[in-house]
């Protein structure tokens, strides 16, 4: 097969993904192998591929491969969420723009658009993950809606119903007037604004005088049922039992007192309005105090409320403090910095709303989910966060699971014409249940409630149910718990703690092992990607342009867990770069196979070369594995990054490379191809297209396994320090050299004669080495200095390359004096650090450790310049 002179990746990768496909390498089923699983977490149907997706997806698929090499059955699960909130929205505004309303429609028939636009446009995204190389099982896709995954939610449903963990009850809840549907608190952002405090002045009954009362919400006034003060603020205890009037309203209220009221806060006085805030409903529930639903779900004024019905709750915010004014009962406004609510979808203020709701009891279900997190039995990576979730769920509050949406899973509670009802899993079912219980109901008497379930309640049992886990242990014993989940921080209560919550209800075990939390995929202005911002690229556009490859480098060389990514398109150019370098360095051994030449022996040159280059690649894979373990992403792929841009390519194949117009010898030929696969077997997670082309382009190599995907996964070996630590010092002789031919414009082919003095502190193992690489003709010991000469340090050890004719000396002593004023500047400052107590006594023992080492050092090259300066 011819290898082309560049790597191409627009002609290769969609090539490369459907062979993957044809020969099923991604294709998991149970078998004598442990198992490896990873869910996805799952996008929603009708989104399109973001920045956040491809961090988070890239970071699965290396962690897939790499188990998959590692000799387990690797099983990640692709599927989508029908995202009940954001869907129903884009299904509603297709319709409006066909000029046909949501409240036109029977709910069979709003339905069938609301499939019709998911078969659509859904299954977009998961297209467009292969396009990034996410080696999933196509085959287990799922999809929330799937008729086996929606009987499994109705299934949960009615079991906790039955354990009394659901009930229906009515409570004040978070209500999206824009969705028209309730939201859980996790689907609530607060936002700091800036808000008025209006001072309300409400008269005391059968008296001129009036109690001034702070609030930030005047609208809501239609609904006050009482003032509550602290009962030890003594400004007030003469009111305590007396009433006052609501101003505006004249209805008159009662003052009650309790320790919940702030009295440092606005008056000490406050306004209760049970139906429109949760505090304010406790101290009704408390007082047994009238509840006034004073607003309707789309946010107007209700006819309970008795004035501006209809209106809009902030355009009557604005007109009552009119009103207020213009009647003498509005004290005075301040400005107020304040927390308001808005609807995670629809970016709305929320509205604190009494409603009937269902609700899932969480407190007893949460405590094994909070152990087995705060033990490290699930360990969260970084653990910063496990601070954040033992708060949540130490404060956990009930879940209220129904939304007014007609796209979802529908509750199964069905009411019979006297308002009672049953829980079960269709009518029939439920009139059984009735007539049980000396009920003469027909199926055509009972309804089903109208409200869905929270779709963070059906992606709650996603580990458990993307393998049919309700009625098959089969596949569930077998693939569950899963190994690793991969998603950001801000789902941690939405997804990550409920899912822990099913998996020990359900299966009485932990749903999986380990979660990675990425972090935010920010621009360089540190500003969060969004479309709305315009400041978010294209993935797709940007993998036509770098590569896949490139891209997902990219998008992991600043990707520390849990910290947010400062993405920078330049990081995919490096990424490109990257791939361009590996793919020349392939070129090149691969034009080797061309000049074996059977009859050398290997040079010592060589054999040395392989010796340390095998040696480091057990130092470095050490070192991955223990990234891998901890998590630590983008510390592996730099890693990586080094070994093969630095260790390999600037290093071992110019040593191993044959002298120019010279052949190379077959055991080293073989030996670099050797090393060559194992850097692309620990590279592939990271960059699988760029190395399957290559191992597709080595006959060889493929005796082992058709695709690299499939390949063993090297086992770390011994690594042998001291020779590491040789290489060290001839690099730094190596580079010393280099130094002097470049000041003093000595060209590489033009030998070099190298001496040394005498020292036990000299190594020569890779003296052999030194000589190919740096064109030297002679390495001679030598008991007394050469002068004149060019002299350098290394490691204790005084090197001389003796001045040629042309050489200036009169410059070169000028250069000497330079560098030794320096030098003894450097001496000073370090010494000055070294005589510090307090830094001596405090800093840890590797920084004492290297600052001694410099003075040495220093103190080295200052003696060799003096001695030959003559001073």
């Amino acid at each position: 097969m011819e290898l082309p002179s560049k790597y191409l990746p627009a002609e290769i990768e969609d090539k490369i993904y459907a062979a993957w496909l044809e020969k099923n390498v991604f294709k998991s089923t149970p078998n004598n192998k442990p198992a490896y699983t990873i869910v996805i977490p799952p996008p929603n149907v009708t989104g399109v591929l973001h920045m956040g997706h491809m961090l988070n997806n890239t970071i699965q698929d290396l962690l897939i491969r790499r188990a998959r090499m590692r000799g387990f059955n690797a099983c990640w699960v692709p599927g989508t969420d029908h995202a009940s909130i954001a869907t129903e929205a884009k299904v509603v505004q297709k319709l409006r723009k066909e000029g046909i309303k949501k409240s036109d429609l029977s709910r069979d028939a709003f339905l069938e658009h609301a499939w019709e636009w998911t078969h659509k446009h859904g299954g977009i995204i998961l297209e467009q993950l292969k396009k990034l190389g996410a080696s999933c099982d196509w085959d287990r896709t799922r999809f929330t809606m799937d008729e086996k995954y929606y009987e499994s939610i109705i299934d949960c449903f009615i079991d906790l119903h039955s354990k009394g963990k659901i009930y229906r009850g009515e409570r004040i809840i978070n209500w999206d007037p824009a969705a028209l549907t309730a939201l859980s608190d996790e689907e609530v952002i607060y936002k700091e604004v800036q808000s008025k405090l209006y001072f309300l002045k409400y008269q005391i009954e059968g008296t001129n005088e009036f109690l001034t009362v702070a609030t930030t919400r005047p609208e809501t006034i239609m609904g006050d049922t009482a003032v509550c003060v602290n009962p030890k603020d003594e400004r007030y205890l003469h009111l305590h039992g007396k009433k006052v009037i609501v101003p505006l309203v004249n209805r008159a209220v009662p003052i009650i007192a309790d320790e919940y009221v702030d009295s440092e806060f606005g008056t000490g006085c406050l306004k209760v309005t049970p139906a429109h805030d949760e505090n304010d409903f406790m101290l009704g529930e408390k007082f047994q105090l009238e509840v006034i639903n004073m607003m309707n779900a789309d946010g107007t004024i209700s006819q309970a409320g008795g004035m501006y019905v209809g209106e809009e709750r902030f355009a009557v915010r604005e007109k009552i403090a009119e009103d207020l004014k213009a009647a003498n009962l509005l004290a005075k406004v301040e400005e107020h910095a304040n927390k308001v609510g808005y609807s995670e979808r629809t970016d709305v203020i929320i509205e604190p709303r009494l409603s009937l709701q269902w609700f899932v009891d969480m407190k007893d279900l949460s405590k094994p989910a909070l152990d087995n997190v705060m033990n490290d039995n699930i360990r969260f990576f970084p653990p910063k966060f496990k601070n954040s979730y033992r708060n949540w769920m130490e404060n956990i509050k009930d879940w209220c699971i129904s939304r007014q949406l007609w796209w979802g899973h529908r509750i199964p509670a069905f009411y019979a014409p006297d308002g009672s009802f049953e829980v079960a899993k269709n009518v029939e079912e439920a009139l059984t249940k009735f007539n049980a219980k000396g009920a003469s109901w027909n199926v055509s008497d009972l309804k089903q409630d109208e409200d869905v379930l929270d779709t963070w309640f059906s992606s709650w049992l996603w580990p458990i149910s993307v393998f049919d886990g309700f009625y098959s242990k089969e596949e569930l014993d077998y693939y569950y718990p899963t190994a690793d989940l991969v998603t950001a921080p801000e789902i941690m209560f939405f997804w990550v703690a409920r899912m822990i919550v099913a998996g020990y209800e359900y299966q009485g075990k932990l749903p999986f092992k380990n979660v990675y939390y990425t972090g935010i995929v920010r621009d360089k202005q540190g500003r969060k990607m969004s479309k709305s911002l315009g400041n978010s690229p294209d993935p797709i556009e940007l993998m036509q342009h770098y590569g896949a490859d490139g891209v997902r480098v990219g998008m992991l060389l600043s990707s520390p867990a849990g910290n947010d990514l400062p993405f920078d398109e330049s990081l995919c150019e490096q990424g490109r770069n990257f791939a361009n370098k590996i793919w020349n360095a392939f070129r090149l051994v691969k034009s080797w196979e061309e000049k074996i030449d059977t009859s050398i022996e290997q040079p010592d040159s060589s054999e040395i070369a392989v010796k340390w280059m095998n040696n480091r690649f057990e130092e470095v894979l050490a070192e991955m594995e223990d990234g891998y373990d901890k998590f630590r992403i983008s510390e592996v792929l730099m890693q990586t990054y080094k070994l093969i841009w630095d260790d390999f390519c600037s290093w071992y194949l110019e040593m191993a490379k044959p002298s120019y117009g010279k052949g190379i010898d077959q055991k080293t030929y073989n030996e670099t191809l050797s090393i060559f696969k194992n850097l692309l077997k620990v590279l592939h997670p990271f960059m699988p297209f760029l190395t399957e082309e290559m191992w597709q382009h080595m006959p060889s190599w493929k005796t082992e396994s058709e695709f690299i995907c499939t390949s063993e996964w090297p086992s770390a070996g011994s690594f042998n320090a001291e020779l590491q630590q040789s290489f060290e010092q001839f690099e730094a002789l190596v580079t010393e050299v280099r130094t002097v031919r470049k000041k003093q414009n000595l060209p590489n082919k033009e030998s070099l004669v190298v001496s040394f003095l005498k020292s036990n502190a000299r190594n020569n193992a890779f003296d052999a080495a030194f000589k190919h690489l740096c064109n030297v003709s002679e390495l001679n010991e030598i008991s007394e200095k050469l002068n004149p000469s060019f002299s350098f340090m290394v490691n204790g050890v005084e090197y001389f390359i003796p001045y040629t004719a042309s050489v200036d000396i009169e410059a070169e002593q000028a250069k000497m004096k330079e560098e030794l004023t320096y030098l003894q500047g450097f001496l000073k400052s370090v010494e000055g650090k070294l005589s510090n107590e307090r830094f001596v006594q405090n800093a840890p023992a590797n920084v004492l450790e290297a600052e001694r080492k410099k003075q040495a050092d220093a103190q080295s090259k200052i003696a060799a310049i003096k001695e030959q300066l003559g001073m």
